[in-house]
């Protein structure tokens, strides 16, 4: 088996593995990479979701990339629109040549002796192994597995003479128009599909376990359409991303100082819209707000649908299936044709891949990340992960930035391995109460959290900014090496302000 040889090696071709590619060619275009993808097109998870209605569920301004202005005043764009857009940045900077599609990657090992790693990887069509060795690895496989989505086990499933599907697998032409259709889920993909399929003809009832608080947002921004009579799209972008972080982390701010105000807030919101036409008690979370994601609805489209009566919402709990629908523990029936089970995601680490360093596998939840890009003891490695509380983009953007000025930075001293190391660091499991179900059943596939910075999680991109914008990449948590020789390079060792 022959050996290709990279500077980096880019796992996942969605938006995080095309967004650190185009920086890549932008701040160091003499580096040599590949980007491993499975599936055969650019996008990731806005290639592989095709059921109705698929949108963001953040804005435009903070989910694009800071490189390349969003220039539709659409709040909430659909899959197929941000799929063009990752698919449109990759072409400008002149990505696609350099990716291999259709691989499957599975085992990435770090050897210490050589200072390289070593990814194998296989193509899902041939069967042909591929050995790629590559100075740095970058994860932008995300979080959840792309092969299989999580279904609980339903009492009588097999009883149901309809049909059952999963959003993550949804059939090609899917017919459901006039037909009696039960959605089990109340989170972001459950509020999308409702109205959706309720527009297009299905009776839709929504089945949730406990309430979600969702917000209605304006599905075309006023203010930017405004703007961009003015002024350039550049700089209409650049206002709208700012306002928009602004706006974004005072809601959540407000949410963990003054939860029942916001709570008002919120509920009388969907007061407002439902009109007398439902019962707020199915619109009514346990949870303070944003101890679990907001779901955003554009227009408040779900909202329409209910009142209009093409949709409803129950709160209950799910006895069993039987023959022709759902039985609840309340005694009640749901008749359903179709149920959609949009229950969440199963989490997954590296895509599934192995990753070993000296030929120990590396346990994600025992180790923690350093500035939330690099694991603890797992050398020239940048893992990409996005925000809770804000959007995926905006971390993803700030890690691979500084993770990209540290390897300019050992480009200038000579140094060619770089690894983070926590030593005595005080270290905590992830907080695991009020977060959503898939979070929770992945605990294994999430790293632990340090008390201090940098090990402390990045939760706040105003801070996180100024300390991966403007912080230093020398560090003493820091440790950059020269493989011959295996010396270590002397760095100014004291524990940087930001």
């Amino acid at each position: 088996m022959n050996t290709l040889h990279y500077d980096f090696v880019i796992l996942g071709a969605g938006l995080s593995g095309i967004g650190a590619a185009c920086r890549l060619n932008r701040a160091m275009p003499g580096k040599s990479y590949t980007v491993l993808e499975r599936r055969q097109a650019i996008g990731g998870t806005w290639d592989l979701f095709k059921y109705p209605g698929i949108r963001s569920d953040s804005d435009m301004t903070t989910f694009g990339y800071s490189f390349k202005p969003w220039k539709s005043p659409k709040l909430l764009a659909d899959g197929p629109s941000i799929k063009a857009y990752v698919t449109e940045a990759a072409e400008e900077h002149k990505v696609i040549p350099n990716i291999r599609f259709k691989t499957e990657i599975e085992q990435v090992e770090w050897c210490s002796k050589a200072g390289r790693w070593t990814v194998t990887s296989k193509d899902i069509e041939s069967g042909e192994c591929t050995r790629i060795s590559a100075q740095f690895i970058v994860n932008g496989t995300g979080y959840y597995n792309h092969k299989k989505g999580y279904t609980p086990e339903f009492a009588g499933r097999d009883n149901f003479e309809g049909q059952i599907v999963h959003p993550q697998f949804w059939p090609e032409n899917l017919e459901y128009q006039g037909k009696n259709v039960v959605v089990i889920g109340s989170g972001a993909t459950a509020v999308t599909l409702v109205p959706n399929m309720a527009n297009k003809g299905a009776q839709v009832t929504m089945l949730q376990r406990s309430p979600t608080y969702v917000i209605s947002v304006p599905e075309v921004d006023p203010v930017y359409v405004w703007m961009s009579k003015v002024m350039p799209v550049s700089w209409v972008f650049a206002i709208s991303r700012v306002r928009n972080v602004l706006l974004g982390r005072a809601l959540y701010n407000a949410a963990g100082r003054w939860p029942k105000l916001v709570r008002r807030f919120l509920l009388g919101g969907v007061k407002s819209r439902l009109k007398g036409k439902a019962d707020m008690a199915d619109f009514e979370p346990r949870y303070n707000p944003w101890e679990q994601r907001l779901c955003a609805v554009p227009n408040g489209d779900l909202f329409k649908a209910i009142v209009d009566g093409k949709a409803s919402v129950v709160t209950d709990g799910i006895e069993t299936f039987d023959k022709t629908g759902i039985h609840l523990k309340s005694g009640k029936h749901l008749a359903a044709d179709i149920i959609i089970t949009a229950t969440g995601l199963e989490m997954l680490a590296f895509g599934g891949a192995e990753v070993k360093v000296d030929g120990q596998p590396v346990a994600v939840s025992e180790r923690m990340l350093y500035k939330g890009m690099m694991f603890e003891g797992v050398p020239n490695f940048l893992h990409i992960n996005g925000y809770f509380n804000a959007s995926w983009t905006l971390k993803a953007d700030i890690v691979t930035d500084h993770f990209l000025r540290v390897v300019k930075h050992m480009d200038e001293t000579g140094a060619d391995v770089v690894t983070a190391n926590a030593g005595a660091a005080a270290r905590n499991k992830p907080q695991k109460d009020n977060e959503p179900g898939y979070v929770q059943r992945g605990a294994h596939t999430r790293p632990m959290e340090g008390e201090k910075k940098p090990w402390a999680a990045l939760g706040d991109y105003l801070s996180d900014a100024v300390q991966l914008k403007l912080g230093r990449v020398t560090h003493s948590a820091l440790e950059y090496r020269r493989t011959s020789g295996g010396t270590a390079l002397v760095e100014d060792a004291a524990t940087e302000a930001v």
